[in-house]
């Protein structure tokens, strides 16, 4: 086990649009911090959907979930926060009243004054075809998720999943790809009735009960090979690109295995109050992690939740602290920043 003895005044769990902020919001605030973050790049859930509009962050214009993600980590890394990526947090000690102990699945440990739990609804990964040469597919054209929608002009996708997400997809190719068809292993799809009814608007073909059970082609995938589940009729389908949206695979050992007495709520969400607070002292929770009365689930709410989590771990570290940070228009800590974008050419 690796120990990197130095003391953090706050180690925020998860590098998503509530840890981004809280890691920027706690700088503001002269703290000492460091961003433990499970995947291999920071951004969070918001990866999982690059390309969707995203509307409802005040003050902002729509922007594609791919550019927020650019800001968000611009604006988390203000003040130069310690980033870890990669690493999975396996559990928690609290050694003492100011002092966390955190143990990583790269036997590392981490050590830090307070911590600010902002890992979302827990690691999400993509559930992958069951098929033995899928994997050799993934950097050409099969994709678990949709980075660009360029990837898609004038090609015949297939699209696999009965959810909202598939049939969103769907929707939103058809107009720019050659064809979508969409397949579903169950009886119906499970999507909101106005979307299904896009499908045949959109000339977007769906297949229920069927499966895709092979993949053929040497560098790209060139046919599919599908079942139907209720006939065993076994067919194949030529295509030049397939989506696969068969859901995530959650990740919850932090929360299972912690070796912190956690008020969880449904076994995993902690249950805290509208500033953040869990019921072990120094320990916060902020965005979808966090469970109270009046939750607002927006990245909107995630930001609020990162700053009354880092303004708790201020006052939790010095009681005469100010509750909450000086604005930005006031601040000298931005005085020369404004600079570099006031004369910016």
């Amino acid at each position: 086990m690796k120990d990197n003895k130095e003391l953090y005044d706050v180690t925020i769990i998860g590098g998503g649009p509530a840890g981004l902020f809280a890691a920027f919001y706690a700088g503001l605030r002269e703290m000492k911090v460091k961003v433990i973050e499970a995947q291999d790049r920071l951004g969070g859930k918001v990866h999982v959907y690059p390309q969707k509009m995203i509307w409802d962050v005040g003050g902002m214009t729509p922007v594609t979930g791919s550019e927020l993600m650019e800001q968000m980590i611009e604006q988390g890394l203000t003040f130069d926060p310690t980033i870890e990526l990669q690493q999975t947090i396996t559990k928690m000690n609290k050694l003492d009243s100011t002092t966390f102990e955190l143990e990583t699945d790269q036997q590392k440990k981490h050590y830090s004054k307070t911590v600010i739990m902002a890992v979302g609804g827990g690691i999400i990964d993509p559930i992958k075809l069951d098929i033995d040469n899928a994997s050799g597919y993934e950097h050409s054209n099969l994709f678990y998720r949709v980075q660009s929608i360029k990837d898609f002009k004038d090609k015949k996708v297939l699209i696999s999943g009965g959810g909202s997400s598939s049939v969103d997809w769907a929707n939103e190719l058809a107009p720019i790809a050659k064809q979508v068809i969409l397949i579903y292993r169950g009886d119906e799809l499970k999507a909101h009735e106005s979307d299904i009814s896009k499908l045949a608007k959109n000339n977007v073909e769906y297949w229920t009960h069927t499966e895709i059970t092979g993949l053929q082609g040497d560098d790209r995938i060139n046919e599919v090979k599908l079942l139907h589940n209720q006939t065993n009729k076994t067919d194949t389908l030529s295509v030049d690109a397939v989506l696969v949206n068969h859901g995530y695979n959650r990740n919850h050992q932090l929360m299972t295995e912690s070796g912190l007495q956690i008020d969880l709520k449904d076994n995993y969400f902690i249950k805290g109050n509208v500033l953040g607070e869990s019921n072990v002292p120094g320990l916060y929770g902020a965005g979808d992690i966090l469970s109270h009365d009046g939750k607002l689930h927006l990245i909107a709410g995630a930001f609020q939740d990162a700053a009354n989590a880092v303004n708790g771990a201020k006052r939790y570290l010095d009681p005469e602290a100010q509750k909450v940070a000086l604005v930005s228009s006031h601040n000298d800590r931005f005085k020369e920043k404004n600079k570099e974008y006031i004369y910016a050419e």
